[in-house]
């Protein structure tokens, strides 16, 4: 038997009808016949095309405030039926049920509702079951019947009824069956998260966008990201974004919400390399790539103010893969557009809170994200000597920066200007003593500087090190049992040490 198959009689009932009046003309024009319900179908006849209420089919009215519409027998045993088996032909035709070979559903908006803040009542009635079942019926049947789940699916069956003049092959149904099954498959999971209330009983995640790259991590890997980069990013300019791409426009953005003054950062593998906030984006670049010149070469640029074209004329004078702000002015773009794989990005959304997981051994590891931000009443002073000048405001910078620093970390600051950054380190002390050598090596002097640690230090070597190169502060969440010999050194050497008690671990 061959697998194409004639679209004769559509089922349609949609909650959304935006795009659906294209579609339905042109099924009419190819004599397609039509079944609906309640508003779809004053919808298809106020088009001017004949209906088929699914009332007369059934021989039963919508029930239950609308519950019950379309489940009944001669809906499902139409789209149910195997048009190859004679058995299932004997019985539709016993119990006069008509093939139906097209339905057209989505979903009630629950998302949305619950979104918007409705009460569980109004929540609840917007868990469809009858669009639901319509479409597992109808993608589990693809062999002979063609299921369109959603809006999205409009353009596709669009281009088939033009090419094909209303036929499908398998293949076809099978994608439509594949898309709905996504749909469907979503649709639960949202319902499910709702009711789990935040308790992770279990883990269900989806998403509808998909992106490909060009390769994953590396380029014998490979890589897709799922999500709706568009919603939170403008592309002006440059090549397809990567995935390593992705990891440090992540990375970015999350550390530069951190601050409210005017910030430039610059990054390198998801470290910050150099970071400063000054009165103006230009002095903010400036002293950020100051930090460590070297690093920021194909490194990713981000801030929080609009790039005016004096910025983008100091900032053009270096190569670096992606810069992200908020705006642009048009002489900006033009200075930055100069390298055509250069990615400008302007950022159209905050990174939202909530979860964040990644794929861990036989399954997946989940936690809050850490959203958690210091602020001067946060900070516990646990030495005698009081924090003088711009000390307080130095150490607030550098625990924002450690925070978003890969563990072990510590961070070298003053005046508002990373000096050096110590990363990713298998100890404490030797992320301190990159810290140190990379700040002497760009001509940093650190006296009068602070530090910030993204742990608490079991002994006092480190705030010893520190201290014997000029640091006057420390921040550090605290929570040692030995705390006190690191207090009781800075004690003795005139030195501030502030405590959080918050720990900022990134792994």
């Amino acid at each position: 038997m061959s697998s194409e198959k004639k679209i004769k009689t559509a089922l349609v009932s949609v909650y959304h009808k935006d795009g659906l009046d294209e579609i339905l003309k042109k099924l009419n024009s190819l004599g397609v016949r039509f079944v609906s319900t309640g508003g779809t179908k004053d919808f298809i006849t106020s088009l001017g095309l004949p209906c088929d209420a699914v009332e007369d089919t059934t021989g039963y009215p919508s029930i239950l405030g609308g519950r019950v519409k379309t489940l009944h027998p001669k809906i499902f045993g139409g789209i149910l039926c195997r048009r190859d088996l004679t058995e299932d032909m004997k019985q539709i035709k016993a119990y006069d049920i008509q093939e139906i070979d097209l339905v057209i559903v989505d979903l009630y908006p629950f998302e949305e509702t619950v979104a918007s803040g409705a009460d569980e009542q109004s929540i609840i009635e917007k868990i469809d079951i009858g669009g639901i079942s319509l479409i597992r019926a109808a993608a589990k049947n693809f062999k002979d019947v063609t299921i369109v789940a959603s809006k999205q699916q409009y353009q596709p069956l669009m281009d088939i009824l033009e090419a094909k003049n209303g036929v499908t092959d398998i293949t076809d149904r099978k994608w439509f069956a594949k898309e709905a099954f996504a749909v469907s498959s979503g649709y639960d999971s949202a319902i499910f998260n709702y009711m789990d209330n935040n308790e992770g009983s279990a883990f269900r995640a989806t998403e509808d966008n998909t992106m490909p790259l060009r390769y994953g991590e590396n380029p014998h890997q490979k890589g897709t990201f799922y999500g709706d980069f568009k919603a939170m990013f403008d592309q002006l300019h440059g090549r397809e974004i990567s995935y390593n791409n992705l990891l440090d426009i992540e990375a970015s953005v999350s550390l530069i919400s951190e601050f409210d003054e005017t910030t430039v950062a610059i990054l390198k593998h998801n470290n910050a390399c150099g970071i400063a906030s000054r009165a103006t984006v230009v002095e903010a670049w400036k002293d950020a790539l100051a930090a460590d010149p070297v690093s920021a070469f194909g490194g990713i640029i981000v801030t929080n103010r609009k790039i005016d074209k004096a910025a983008a004329e100091q900032i053009n004078n270096i190569f670096f893969e992606i810069i992200i702000a908020p705006g642009y002015d048009e002489d900006a773009v033009e200075v930055l557009g100069q390298k055509k794989n250069r990615i400008i990005l302007v950022q159209k959304e905050d990174l939202k809170g909530g979860k964040q997981f990644r794929s861990l051994l036989n399954g997946v590891l989940v936690q809050d994200k850490d959203l958690s931000i210091q602020t001067a009443e946060d900070l516990k002073l646990v030495t005698n000597r009081q924090l003088e000048g711009s000390e307080l405001d130095d150490l607030l910078f550098a625990n924002k920066l450690v925070k978003h620093t890969k563990s072990n970390a510590i961070i070298l600051v003053k005046n508002k200007q990373l000096y050096a950054g110590g990363t990713g380190q298998t100890s404490r002390i030797d992320a301190l003593k990159q810290a140190i050598e990379k700040a002497n090596s760009f001509g940093f002097n650190l006296d009068g500087a602070v530090m910030a640690s993204d742990a608490f230090f079991p002994f006092p070597d480190c705030v010893e090190i520190a201290g014997n190169v000029g640091i006057k502060a420390v921040v550090q969440p605290g929570g040692s049992v030995k705390d006190n010999l690191s207090v009781d050194y800075c004690n003795e050497h005139n030195i501030s040490m502030v405590m959080t008690g918050i720990r900022h671990f990134k792994h």
